[in-house]
């Protein structure tokens, strides 16, 4: 019997805040769900202070937040234990195909559409050199069961 049924959130450490919200703003355009607001009064900021200063957005169902705790100069590595690659779901190729212009018109380095065999995949790093895959099942292979 399986003991879960989804991811409910993933969070990231980075190094720098504000540039990181300016990449994942600009890449993903995903809204907000969580952060403290500037003029917060100190019984928010306590209820919040589980982001530790950080931003969580909503995707989907579920959610994904931004953590800045990382030293900085540190740069992820995803040959060190820990996270490998971050993958988000999108409908299809032409989505692909128009996140590799959005890519293109931010200047954000990328890797190309690639055919995997079961999906199509689109690969770039975030500030922090995290890397991040834009996924697509091709049609009839439906995901895993």
């Amino acid at each position: 019997m399986p003991i879960t049924t989804a991811y409910s959130h993933v969070r990231l450490t980075v190094t720098d805040i504000k540039r990181s919200r300016a990449f994942y703003e600009s890449v993903f355009g995903m809204p907000i769900a969580l952060e403290v607001p500037e003029d917060a009064d100190e019984a928010t900021r306590e209820q919040l202070s589980f982001l530790y200063g950080g931003v969580i957005y909503r995707v989907g169902a579920a959610l994904f937040g931004l953590r800045p705790a990382a030293p900085a100069g540190d740069r992820f590595d995803e040959n060190r234990v820990g996270l490998d690659h971050l993958a988000f779901l999108v409908d299809g190729l032409s989505d692909l195909e128009d996140i590799q212009r959005s890519l293109d018109g931010l200047g954000i380095t990328h890797a190309g559409i690639k055919d995997i065999g079961l999906a199509h995949i689109l690969e770039f790093r975030d500030p922090d050199n995290i890397a991040l895959e834009m996924y697509a099942w091709k049609p009839g292979r439906p995901p895993f069961n």
